[in-house]
């Protein structure tokens, strides 16, 4: 955390709100957003470990397809409820206790879910798979807000964004890792177990490597405006991320391909994030940016809509994810920033929190709406899903994906136009405090002989002149 610095002639002078207040920025401050990432990593892969292999794990354990998805879509129904929770606790408990209640809840998901493949005995494990999915649900809504928060409170102005990035990035990148490992270790049924295990080791390393406000943001028309239109952004992604595996296989895609595809997506999301991170740090043009970055996701998702209903495009469709991760991803550390701007003074975990749970609301009915448009395929064709049923026909819900994300590109270019009032009560803070520790010029009226040429270079101390009493305002000495 900031801590308070001296008034030595050594003290640091730069022109932040911050420095001029007599705080600091501790090192270890990078040490905590490890702890955050790693958390909200770990959370990301057990979150979609079970969606690249859907139709394994949904012969191993005897489910239906949609049961499977659900194990997908709790996390974004607990989350709502669970977020507004959340929110209280980062701004009224702190953001210590929410992460270690995080790590606490992240692991015993982690454990819960991993009881059937321990002890095969155990009746109905589609209880155990979803509860342990819940309590990881639980604990995402904590660790998904917590990066705006850490960001506003140990860091620097000129390093919000980019903390934020690697906060925020974390947790896609474990979706990453979750697309490429669980199809690398579930070639078979009988290889689930080993899977299950592994991601319950890596949670259980992590572990132990570690409502005023919301008024004011419903009644602010730009925060709204914001929350809808990126929170369906997330929502889209979420139902992408889920959902990805069962569109590919209809058309004749191995679940390898697929795994490969969720990871380009994340992981130029990734570095997307990281320039415009960067960029957003020097310039401060966030709104620009999450416009732009929206605009070109929605071009992005209508080729995607496209080319997945054809087969043998795998160059096309690995350029697209790649694309789809690029611009999108990209703007998502900047949204948040975007969202703490235009509604200060509310606090950073409110701003951020409630983006995230509306997300994950629109997230919910995204998801139902698109596996509700679904139809069974009853000719024949080149599918290479497991499950033992008709493949389903995708085309209306990647073309209502598609429509969704147009919309909220638009809705979000033309009626968004929010002052960063972050960055403006930092910036007048700063000149009032200025204008408190400099001299009153206006009281220094030079000698009517001194010409700009006589003036020195540096101007000497103020110094009373020997009749002027020692309460009044002193002059300058301009004689030469």
């Amino acid at each position: 955390m900031a801590g308070q610095v001296g008034n030595g002639p050594g003290a640091a002078t730069a022109p932040t709100l911050d420095t001029l207040r007599g705080y600091r920025a501790y090192a270890r401050r990078w040490v905590f957003l490890l702890v955050i990432s790693l958390l909200s990593y770990s959370n990301a892969m057990l979150w979609l470990s079970f969606a690249p292999v859907a139709d394994n794990i949904a012969r191993y354990f005897l489910l239906s397809t949609e049961q499977i998805n659900w194990l997908s879509l709790v996390y974004l129904v607990v989350s709502i409820p669970a977020g507004v929770v959340a929110i209280w606790v980062l701004d009224s408990v702190g953001l210590r206790w929410a992460t270690i209640l995080c790590a606490w809840l992240n692991f015993a998901g982690s454990v819960l879910r991993a009881l059937p493949c321990m002890v095969p005995s155990a009746q109905d494990p589609f209880v155990f798979l979803m509860g342990g999915q819940s309590l990881c649900a639980l604990a995402q809504t904590l660790v998904v807000f917590s990066p705006a928060k850490l960001a506003a409170l140990w860091f620097p102005e000129h390093q919000r964004a980019t903390a934020n990035m690697v906060g925020t990035m974390s947790n896609p990148l474990g979706v990453l890792v979750a697309n490429l490992l669980s199809p690398a270790l579930v070639k078979k049924e009988e290889d689930i177990p080993v899977m299950v295990r592994e991601l319950t080791g890596a949670g259980l390393c992590v572990h132990l490597c570690v409502v005023s406000g919301v008024s004011c943001l419903v009644r602010n028309k730009d925060y709204v405006i914001l929350a809808v239109c990126f929170g369906g952004g997330i929502g889209i992604f979420s139902s992408f991320s889920a959902l990805l595996e069962q569109v590919l296989c209809v058309n004749g895609y191995s679940n390898e391909f697929a795994g490969l595809c969720g990871a380009l997506f994340i992981a130029f999301g990734i570095l997307g994030a990281l320039a415009l991170s960067l960029y957003v740090d020097r310039t401060k043009h966030f709104t620009e940016a999450v416009k732009i970055g929206l605009c070109l996701t929605s071009l992005v998702c209508v080729a995607f809509a496209l080319v997945s209903q054809l087969q043998g495009q795998t160059l096309a469709l690995s350029a697209i994810c790649s694309l789809l991760g690029l611009f999108g991803f990209s703007v998502a550390p900047v949204a948040m920033e975007l969202a703490i701007e235009c509604s200060f003074p509310v606090g950073e975990g409110a701003a951020a929190g409630l983006v995230f749970v509306l997300g994950q609301a629109e997230g919910v009915l995204t998801m139902v709406l698109l596996t509700a448009l679904t139809v069974r395929r009853a000719e024949p064709s080149f599918s290479t899903c497991q499950d033992g049923q008709d493949p389903l026909d995708w085309k209306g819900s990647m073309l209502l994906m598609a429509g969704l994300c147009t919309f909220f590109s638009c809705l979000m270019v033309l009626f968004f136009h929010a002052p960063y009032r972050r960055l403006q009560a930092e910036a007048d803070a700063s000149l009032s405090i200025q204008e408190d520790t400099c001299p009153a010029t206006s009281d220094h009226i030079p000698h009517p002989a001194a010409t700009p040429e006589a003036l020195p270079q540096h101007p000497p101390s103020p110094q009373h002149e020997p009749g002027e009493k020692p309460g009044t305002a002193p002059s300058w000495n301009l004689s030469s």
